[in-house]
Order: C-alpha cells, then structure tokens, then sequence
C-alpha cells in the first residue's frame, strides 16, 4: 500500500528550523500539530523539546522541527448544495477576506460538491486568479441538491494523490452549513487523509434557515454530517460562525500557524494503521497550564 504520510527524508538533527531536505535518506513521519491554550488561543514560540511524540504508546525522538509558516497546497471546498443558498452572499465575502490570509508560495485548488464533487480549478499559486475563480465560476453556479460531505471530503483527500510530495504543508477547507447525508465510513475517509499527508479543516457557516427549522423540528439535528470528527483525527478542526468574513481568515491562520514533527518511522508491517499521541512535555505544560496538541491520530504504514 502506498502512503505519503511517511517519506524518505535526510535527518538533519542540528537544523531543528530547516526545511526538510528530500532525498534518499531515512523513512520520517511527518506530524503537523497545532497547540492552543485554556482559553483557545494559538501558542507560538514552542521548540522541539516542549514536544512528546508517542507512536503506538512508545516515545519517539523528534529529529526534525520546524515552527514556521510552511508554504501551503490548499485546497478550497465549497459546498454548493440547496441548503447554502440562504447564506451564498456570506460565502462570496468569506472568500475575499480569507484569501488575503494567503502569501506568496502558497498554492490553491478550487473544488464544489452538492450530490459530488468536482474541481473547477487546478493548483495554482496565482491568487488573483483563485479569487477570480470563486467570484466567477463558483457563485454563480446554480445551489442546490444533496449535501454528501464525507464523499466530496475523501475526493479532496485523494486529489493530493496526483501531487508530487513535497515539504508543503498540504490541508483542506471545506466551505459548509454541515447539514446533510452521512454517505462513507469516518474511519475509510480519515484513512485516506493520513496517506494523503493532509489536514482537514472547516467553516461551518450558520444558515438562518436550519437554525429556524430547528426550533420546529429537532430531528434536523441528525443531519449534521459530521465532519468534525473527520477533521479532528487528521489534526485540523472546525470553525462555526455567523459572520464568516471574519471567521475565514481564522481557519486559514489556524492552517498555516503550526508546528512540523518528524520521528523515524518505526519498524512495521507494511499497510498496517498506527497510532501517533503528540502532547507538551511537563515543563511545557508548567509554562502553559492546560494547553493542548491538536494533531493527526495516525497514519498507515506505506509499502516497500
């Protein structure tokens, strides 16, 4: 089985900030972790030594760290179902305030879903012509039919496949009110996430519509289509809002603000799915009481 989640790297131990060098070398396994206070606030200025790694219960020796802003492959979700219709005006500014969160390097993709998915625009770190795309060729695209986000989300997942693998880091945002059918498996779809060596992130928009029909009907709380739980066990997470404009740019700062692990890949059988726990070690955790790790759960063990 193939798998990205794991690469073959050289380790260069003394350069805990320098980018990953990709060459033969020694198999690593990339984490991406974020770190967040009591209160939700992101913590920067970590080193590698306020991490501890565990893979499959046993620590593992950090042998690369890096704390910056990596360039980023991005791709973009809109969720183009009836249901979005009411809050459609919402998205369009959303988007105009959360690509500004972009930088030069970055590279973006543009996919819609309803009943499926489909990419509209390929990786490209022209970002007028991203903003272009949404303005034009996805708003005006006609809204409506079923919402299948574990189906669209798992085609965003396997479109990094057709991507070389590079130090990028890799993520996708989906655009949503997160209503709709539970269509695949969570563990097959977080599975094709971790060999994708990409994190899931959400804007969960609020739609006024579902809001009102709630308070008529609670069975549309079965609706949700659970996303979340996606999103948490590839390390990323979800951002519900009413005001999307503002809550845009914090998803996207919340992608591209995090901390890169790698540790050597422990012996294993190829295939096979192995558990990763990242956390602060204890003096971490003095300095910054109840903080914790969002990170990846796991990964697959690529072949051979």
């Amino acid at each position: 089985m193939r798998s990205v989640t794991v690469f073959l790297l050289a380790a260069t131990l003394g350069a805990a900030q320098d980018a990953p060098v990709y060459r033969a070398g020694v198999s690593l396994v990339h984490v991406d972790a974020e770190v967040l206070s009591a209160d939700g606030r992101i913590l920067t200025g970590l080193a590698k030594d306020d991490f501890r790694v565990l893979d499959e219960r046993k620590p593992q020796p950090i042998v690369q760290f890096s704390a910056g802003e990596e360039s980023l492959d991005l791709i973009l979700l809109f969720d183009i179902s009836g249901s979005m219709q009411a809050v459609v005006q919402k998205v369009a500014q959303a988007s105009e305030s959360g690509l500004r969160e972009l930088r030069q390097g970055d590279r973006v993709a543009v996919m819609v879903f309803n009943s499926q998915s489909r990419e509209i625009a390929p990786f490209t770190e022209d970002l007028q012509a991203v903003a272009r795309t949404i303005q034009y060729e996805v708003l005006p695209l006609p809204f409506g039919g079923a919402t299948f986000i574990q189906n669209a989300v798992d085609d965003a997942a396997l479109r990094f496949r057709r991507e070389p693998k590079t130090e990028r880091r890799r993520a996708v945002l989906i655009v949503t009110d997160n209503m709709g059918q539970r269509t695949r498996r969570e563990s097959g779809v977080v599975d094709d996430f971790w060999e994708s060596d990409a994190l899931l992130s959400g804007l969960i928009v609020s739609n006024p519509v579902f809001q009102a029909m709630r308070l008529v009907s609670p069975m549309l709380l079965a609706m949700q289509a659970g996303m979340k739980g996606i999103a948490e066990k590839t390390g990323g997470d979800s951002i519900g809002s009413s005001d999307p404009g503002a809550a845009f740019p914090e998803a996207m700062r919340r992608i591209r603000t995090r901390y890169s692990l790698y540790y050597a890949l422990p012996e294993s059988k190829p295939g096979t799915t192995r558990a990763i726990h990242v956390d602060l070690t204890a003096d971490a955790l003095t300095r910054f009481p109840k903080a914790h790790v969002r990170a990846r759960t796991g990964y697959v063990v690529p072949g051979k």
